[in-house]
């Protein structure tokens, strides 16, 4: 990049990057974002009549684009460029037009004086640096690899086994030795010694089961093979065995990356695991839409049933039955005393559907009864996640008999609770973020002590970080997740490099290529949400009752307003009523268009209609401001607000019942890290239009089944949806043609039995890494757990003691 700044300052567009500084001199922002930037520079392109080619082919163009962030200084910018995805430079340009790169250290200086709180002479504030624990691992070199960490991995790992075969297939013949269930040795026992002994008695199992019949049951065969030394875990059948042993066999004699994944994707290890969502409502009925309680519950359930369902067929395959193999899955999560009509108090429950997964409630130890006994905002939660922890582990011993083989934590205070049991217990750990508030709120870390009374972001990034990188492996939904897009900052790229003011600096806060990033996208519940045209599996009684609610059923307590004409076309959301779901700019954007109101009705189906019934200061405000947008552009006649409690299955019948209108799903976050809305519409046979800033961008196909919105541009984002009305009252197919192509979208690529096959081979393949390499993480883990102690631990304590007079 600097020699593209160089070629600015050496040729004839050096006087036109001097105009441009001085027209962003007069700008009142001082902290220019991309977007400030484009534009800028746009009404620079503008005013002075340059050409189309010099705006987008020239060397200041290009600079335009790859530039983030530009902060003024009193005679000089700090420009910061992102030259390509996951990779940072930057650069001071000095009022002579002079280039001078900058460290990572200089530019959080920076940002602490650009919030007046560089304070130097006080001594150094406390960097944080993941990096140096990173050095000894492998690293993925080329970015459009990240989140392919499985697969680059296998390669690792294979190429390791083909350099120094007797080393590895050591610690292979070691691992294979290590695996029970419940106290009964798996896959070989004590009559194979040695690796060598292991690779002969391969070949002559699979000389014995290939002269069996394909189908006869491992039963029959099962005294033969431990003579041999092979114990259960090979297979239900003679073909199942041969196929194992033969996949070892070669794995043995020549290692590669697809046969290693093929072999230890088979090796029963997996049959006890833990779900942490510890935040919100959780529970199965009368709880979506309450503060903190949404798409994480239901992504948590789906996961839970798939899971288990998979980890029976798993057992079932590896020959297991007559072991009476039990897998079990809990979800883990907090015990609600004052449950307002829920089972939130109820210690255990099963999941429906389900033969052996529950929902484990452990309860918040005595403090102040109006905190504990009661729901807590996820913002408020951080003082109670130790000692919740410590109480959780006990719970666990006693309903596995045992510990878990693998704890997968969702969002950052369950991945902290899954941190802190994995460390106790010595269990794998997955990390699952759903969203990291740092990409959500603007500038949270930068005014942080700002922030602080409301959100504790202190405690949340710390917390972050912390459980991000103590984790053996994360999934995200996307890959720009992880590292954006070549236009955009990925939600855990922004936790690379920031500054706390006063609290630390964060100078490498996750290494962005580790192979721990894996993107395993969600499913959808199909038993639940599926294509309005299916009528053979409607209830034709629940269609009945929900289109009366959705359209002309009055009920003061629970439905506000009365639509004039309930056959216009419906422009339907449903989310949570907070400040990132932006539905109040929803009904902006439809109040702002006279054109959409005479052709739509706005259904909203969100939070609750009283500010007095809410107990969430975000979606109190909310509420506010949502009577102020109706009462502003006069929406009475034009909107339905359902302040409604949904069961799943009514909750899959309103998409149908809305998609029987034509009618459109709109989901306009200002910032949405995957999005199972979307895939719920899109299923249901909705035509959708979703955010452009987030997981959207991956689900959708833009104007092939679905469209991308800017949701801060309310005058576009009302065009793009009548330009959709247009062209569907021109061509009635049209309509039908994306809600077939949302609905094929779906079915090929977003199915639970692929999210799950895939988060165990994830968990196995990890599993075997963990202990093959020999990978020395203790390290990692005691200055992980140092800043626990000394960071978070007493900020919590502080937190707690406000909590007190609550």
């Amino acid at each position: 990049m600097s020699e593209l700044l160089q070629a600015i300052l050496d040729s004839e567009e050096k006087s036109d990057l001097r105009s441009l500084i001085s027209e962003l001199r007069q700008q009142e922002k001082k902290y220019l974002l991309r977007n400030d930037i484009l534009n800028l520079y746009n009404a620079y392109c503008s005013k002075y009549e340059k050409p189309e080619k010099f705006y987008t082919t020239s060397h200041l163009g290009k600079l335009i684009y790859y530039t983030q962030e530009i902060i003024q200084e009193e005679s000089s910018l700090c420009l910061i460029i992102r030259p390509k995805i996951a990779t940072e430079e930057v650069y001071r340009l000095t009022g002579d037009l002079n280039i001078e790169p900058m460290t990572v250290q200089e530019l959080l200086d920076l940002r602490d004086r650009f919030v007046n709180r560089y304070n130097p002479s006080e001594g150094d504030l406390l960097e944080l640096d993941f990096g140096p624990f990173y050095d000894y691992s492998p690293v993925i070199r080329d970015p459009k690899n990240i989140g392919k960490g499985v697969q680059f991995l296998n390669r690792y790992l294979s190429s390791k086994l083909f350099a120094d075969p007797n080393q590895w297939l050591e610690g292979l013949f070691n691992f294979l030795r290590l695996h029970q269930y419940n106290g009964v040795q798996l896959l070989i026992n004590e009559r194979i010694q040695t690796q060598r002994q292991l690779s002969e008695q391969v070949k002559k199992a699979i000389t014995f089961v290939s002269s069996r019949p394909s189908e006869q049951p491992y039963e029959e065969l099962r005294f033969d093979l431990q003579m041999m030394g092979f114990e259960p875990g090979w297979g239900n059948t003679a073909q199942r065995v041969q196929e194992s042993l033969s996949i070892l066999d070669e794995l043995i004699d020549s290692p590669d990356p697809h046969t290693l994944e093929a072999f230890i994707s088979r090796i029963p290890m997996i049959f006890r695991i833990v779900l942490v969502s510890a935040h919100g409502w959780f529970g199965q009925e009368g709880v979506l839409g309450r503060p903190d309680t949404g798409g994480q519950v239901v992504y948590v359930l789906d996961q839970a049933k798939t899971l288990e369902k998979q980890l029976q067929e798993d057992a079932m395959l590896a020959g297991l039955g007559g072991l009476k193999v039990q897998p079990k899955v809990i979800i883990l999560t907090r015990l609600i005393p004052n449950s307002d009509g829920t089972l939130c108090n109820q210690r255990l429950e099963k999941v429906h559907d389900t033969e052996n997964a529950w929902i484990l409630r452990v309860p918040l130890r005595e403090f102040n009864p109006n905190m504990t006994q009661n729901w807590i905002s996820r913002f408020e939660f951080w003082p109670y996640l130790e000692t919740f922890a410590i109480d959780a582990e006990k719970e666990l011993w006693a309903e596995f008999q045992g510990r878990p083989d693998l704890i997968v934590g969702n969002y950052t205070d369950g991945n902290l609770v899954a941190f802190l049991l994995s460390r106790r217990l010595g269990v794998t750990q997955c990390n699952i973020a759903h969203a990291l508030e740092k990409s959500k709120y603007l500038f949270s870390n930068l005014y942080w002590q700002d922030l602080e009374d409301k959100y504790h972001f202190s405690l949340q990034f710390t917390a972050d970080l912390l459980a991000m990188n103590a984790a053996n492996f994360i999934i995200s939904s996307t890959y720009q997740e992880i590292v954006g897009t070549p236009d955009s900052v990925g939600q855990y790229e922004s936790l690379k490099s920031f500054t706390m003011p006063e609290l630390y600096h964060v100078v490498n806060g996750i290494e962005l290529f580790s192979p721990k990033f894996n993107v395993v996208p969600p499913g959808v519940n199909e038993n639940a949400y599926f294509p309005y045209a299916r009528t053979q599996d409607r209830v034709e009684s629940d269609r009945t009752r929900i289109e009366e609610m959705l359209f002309t059923l009055e009920d003061s307590t629970q439905i506000f307003g009365t639509l004039d004409d309930p056959s216009k076309r419906p422009l339907f959301s449903m989310a949570r009523l907070d400040r990132i779901k932006n539905l109040t700019g929803l009904a902006e954007c439809f109040g702002r268009s006279k054109e959409l109101q005479e052709r739509c009705n706005l259904i909203l189906v969100a939070g609750k209609l009283r500010v007095e019934e809410s107990g969430d200061n975000e979606e109190r405000d909310e509420i506010v401001k949502l009577y102020r947008v109706i009462e502003e552009y006069n929406l009475y006649g034009k909107i339905r607000w359902l302040g409604v409690r949904l069961t799943k299955s009514d909750s899959g019948e309103i998409y149908r019942v809305i998609a029987d209108h034509q009618g459109i799903f709109v989901q306009p976050a200002l910032f949405e890290a995957f999005g199972l809305t979307i895939l719920e519409s899109m299923i249901s046979g909705l035509p959708t239009f979703a955010t452009q800033f987030g997981g959207p961008l991956e689900i959708i196909q833009d104007k092939v089944n679905g469209f991308y919105i800017n949701p801060t541009n309310l005058e576009e984002t009302a065009e793009k949806i009548l330009a959709f009305v247009n062209k569907c009252e021109q061509n009635t197919n049209y309509w039908y043609e994306i809600s077939q192509r949302a609905i094929d979208r779906v079915y090929s690529t977003y199915t639970w039995k692929i999210h799950t096959s895939k988060l165990l081979s994830l968990a196995r393949i990890y599993g075997f890494w963990n202990f093959i390499s020999r990978e020395n993480r203790e390290d990692l883990l005691r200055y992980i757990e140092a800043l626990f102690y000394l960071i978070y631990k007493p900020r919590a304590q502080q937190l707690l003691e406000q909590h007190k007079y609550r």
